[in-house]
């Protein structure tokens, strides 16, 4: 029969306490992040990386500003763009430092032509603001081709469906995630 008596000096219930806290502020965090982009990837069981910065309203380009404030080579960042092919509404997906080639779009998709969407339209369509519109949890599921440059990198960032939010995850991924198709649209 042991007859030593436990020392229980609260330090173990405090550890488990600061633990659940920890937890706790944890999870909050990822709720206040949430996004229907960040939603659906985690319901798809796809690991991804959240990275958030503080974003200037006076920004010209959301995508460029993306890539400099978090110190990231602007050919893994990529912006979403909603055209109209032949009048349906497609994403196009392709580095912030690039500029979308609309022949090269359209004959991806078979089709003749194609412009870009109105705002309204972009917004309408993907359920986001501008300069926050992910390619992933969109209102209405579209059409998605993603430039081909995406495959030299073990990772890309796309919008997390808010300003200053962005997703960090492997090409392939997001290729699943979205059913998309790889094309060279880039000029």
């Amino acid at each position: 029969m042991n007859t030593a008596k436990s020392k229980d000096d609260g330090t173990s219930k405090q550890s488990e306490t600061k633990k659940q806290a920890k937890k706790k502020a944890k999870k909050q965090e990822r709720a206040a992040s949430a996004t229907p982009a960040t939603l659906a990837l985690g319901e798809l069981g796809f690991p991804y990386a959240l990275h958030s910065y503080q974003h200037d309203p006076d920004s010209e380009s959301y995508g460029s500003e993306a890539a400099e404030k978090l110190k990231v080579d602007s050919r893994r960042v990529f912006k979403t763009l909603i055209t109209e092919l032949q009048d349906q509404p497609t994403v196009a997906l392709l580095p912030v430092n690039g500029q979308l080639n609309f022949r090269a779009l359209a004959a991806a998709a078979g089709v003749k032509r194609g412009e870009m969407a109105a705002p309204a339209t972009a917004e309408r369509l993907s359920g986001y603001r501008l300069g926050g519109i992910s390619p992933l949890g969109m209102k209405k599921r579209l059409p998605v081709i993603i430039d081909t440059s995406c495959l030299h990198f073990p990772t890309v960032m796309v919008s997390a469906g808010r300003r200053g939010l962005e997703l960090e995850v492997q090409p392939q991924h997001l290729i699943d995630a979205l059913g998309a198709r790889i094309a060279p649209i880039t000029h």
